[in-house]
């Protein structure tokens, strides 16, 4: 074997790879059945990390999915978590299928959108007759000049290339964003899979009940990804000024709210806010929003005595409404006491004695006799519930949907090219679009009219 055949061995044996990712691998990935397969899979599972709850307890699954009856007649509780649909959006597979579709996309622009483009650029002049007959519009005039058509075609806002070595010839164009707006719309859905992926993998979720008045931080992380950075938690704190509930006139929930602000470690508010559902706090790429609200606690007095307050525990009422529930001690040696109960943070609480006996009815800041002690109900303290995020992806998902959107728009619009040709005192003009062929070939038809005007009858 001499050094010639050796070397060129070695370098079909290393063009192996790229020519079976040409033949093979790209074509695959740049078909369009594959990326609408793609598109309506993720769409399926990510409705389904809609409707099924994330992030949950696997207690919660097992009561609200049981195995008889199954939902559907297959979707279980062990379903749910062997799939892993109680945390979609972080599940290898679905990563997996945005990475996929990801650069599906990717291959298509390089392999179709951008060669579209580079041979939208590039355009040859017709410098003989028989080639307008290819055209789809073509027409032959006894008179009119390309000076005259060169202005015309400017007046419409095209884009003028005569021949600088021969003044017979001429070509024209407009709208060729048309054939950069698919490329900026794969951008922007690229940007949008990157967006999805950057958070699922560096974000986390966490809920928290906290009393009005309290501070804290957040430590009840209920799902987070691989990568997520939580040790700037510990910097700061977030104080729960007050808590308030605003209802309608029939006892109804209008809306809750919390004043809350954020202070550092020296206790200074460093931001405040008063959030309600849809307005959250956001604060260092964390957003707090309002979810639920409740009651924690109740500050009662006995006759003279300094205020007391005790926790309220929520009763489990098998679906029929929201009620809390504590014991009063009325006696030093806890040997008798009362049971009260609160629906709501309006003030009224019922009182019941050992018998299960209603004793009382009474609101914040009136008293009742009970065991011999006067009772009074100073205030019923609620508790806000809190739903606190971080997504550091969301930037990068905003600016995908800008361009998706930018990239939509700027494809609206139609790639048109015209040719002419003088020859004698005949002038050949052809031209082509890529869309709205109807209205190109009403715009040809007036171009043509204003050249060559119809002698009036």
């Amino acid at each position: 074997m001499t050094v010639e055949n050796s070397a060129s061995t070695e370098l079909n044996w290393w063009s192996l790879p790229g020519r079976f990712l040409r033949q093979e691998i790209l074509p695959v990935l740049t078909n369009l059945r594959l990326a609408i397969a793609l598109l309506l899979i993720i769409a399926l599972f990510s409705i389904s990390g809609t409707v099924i709850e994330q992030g949950q307890s696997p207690a919660y699954y097992q009561s609200n999915y049981p195995e008889n009856p199954a939902l559907f007649g297959f979707l279980t509780w062990k379903v749910i978590q062997v799939v892993g649909l109680d945390h979609v959006y972080r599940t290898w597979w679905f990563l997996g299928l945005l990475i996929l579709f990801g650069t599906s996309l990717t291959a298509c622009t390089f392999t179709r959108q951008l060669p579209a483009l580079k041979t939208a650029q590039r355009w040859k002049y017709y410098e003989e007759p028989r080639k307008f007959q290819k055209l789809a519009l073509s027409a032959e005039l006894d008179s009119g000049s390309l000076n005259s058509l060169q202005e015309i075609l400017q007046n419409r806002r095209y884009q003028i290339f005569p021949d600088p070595e021969k003044d017979h010839i001429l070509y024209a164009r407009k709208g060729i964003v048309g054939r950069i707006g698919p490329i900026i719309v794969h951008v922007g859905i690229v940007t949008i899979l990157l967006g999805g992926i950057f958070g699922a993998m560096t974000g986390f979720m966490a809920q928290e009940m906290i009393s009005s008045g309290d501070t804290f931080q957040v430590e009840n992380i209920i799902d987070a990804g691989p990568w997520a950075n939580t040790r700037n938690l510990k910097d700061w704190s977030v104080r729960v000024n007050r808590f308030w509930i605003d209802y309608t006139p029939t006892g109804g929930i209008d809306q809750f709210y919390s004043d809350m602000s954020v202070v550092n470690k020296a206790g200074e508010e460093v931001d405040h806010k008063k959030i309600f559902v849809n307005q959250p706090l956001r604060y260092r790429g964390v957003t707090f929003y309002q979810t639920d609200w409740g009651i924690s606690a109740l500050q009662i007095q006995f006759n003279n005595s300094p205020i007391f307050q005790l926790p309220m525990a929520s009763l489990d009422t098998n679906g029929k409404g929201r009620i809390w529930g504590s014991w009063i001690p009325t006696k030093p040696d806890l040997s008798e006491g009362v049971s009260v109960i609160a629906k709501d943070l309006q003030g009224m609480v019922l009182i019941y004695n050992s018998a299960g006996k209603l004793v009382d009815t009474v609101r914040s800041g009136m008293s009742a006799e009970v065991n011999g002690v006067n009772l009074k109900i100073v205030d019923v303290i609620g508790s806000t519930g809190l739903q606190i995020k971080s997504d550091p992806g969301i930037p990068l998902v905003y600016t995908g949907f800008a361009l998706l959107m930018l990239g939509a728009t700027m494809s609206y619009f139609t790639h048109s090219q015209i040719w002419a040709l003088k020859t004698g005192d005949r002038l050949y003009i052809g031209g082509k679009t890529n869309r709205a062929q109807v209205a190109f070939e009403q715009e040809i038809l007036e171009i043509l009219n204003t050249l060559s005007p119809q002698p009036k009858t």
